[in-house]
């Protein structure tokens, strides 16, 4: 295990976008290990480790901080590029209002990126039950930025 890594990325391998953002991290990382990639398709992966369960991953993208501290959506990309020197892009993200707008951004991507990657029906419904049955509401409650969905 490489003790160097600033984030650990919990991500769906099986998703063609979220496999193409790994691909552009791995290569900005340039070998050094600042992010490690753990892909949560793997059979063999246990969400419990993390104190998680299969449809909160499937909900959100989640990492893991070396402290064993677990963040989610936004800040796991602001985290990731900022360890392979990339920070810059997503600082505006860490504004107030573009933070909200951003989160939002985010969870409609999330709940629709099964659908939108030709996944849906590949999904069974108790993993993924979270993904399609939240509201619009809630995506568009801005009241509570860094509220869990």
């Amino acid at each position: 295990m490489n003790e160097k890594w600033q984030i650990r990325v919990l991500h769906d391998g099986d998703c063609p976008l979220c496999s193409r953002e790994v691909r552009f991290l791995e290569r900005r990382d340039r070998g050094r290990g600042r992010i490690d990639f753990e892909d949560i398709a793997d059979p063999a992966f246990d969400p419990a480790v993390y104190g998680l369960d299969a449809r909160q991953l499937m909900a959100r993208i989640h990492g893991v901080l070396p402290d064993g501290t677990v963040v989610e959506g936004i800040e796991v990309f602001q985290r990731a590029y900022a360890a392979v020197g990339l920070g810059w892009l997503l600082r505006p993200t860490q504004w107030p209002g573009l933070r909200r707008l951003a989160e939002t951004g985010y969870r409609v991507f999330a709940r629709n990126r099964l659908r939108w990657t030709g996944r849906q029906a590949d999904c069974d419904t108790a993993r993924c039950e979270i993904v399609e049955t939240r509201s619009a509401a809630a995506d568009l409650d801005t009241s509570a930025p860094d509220a869990r969905p």
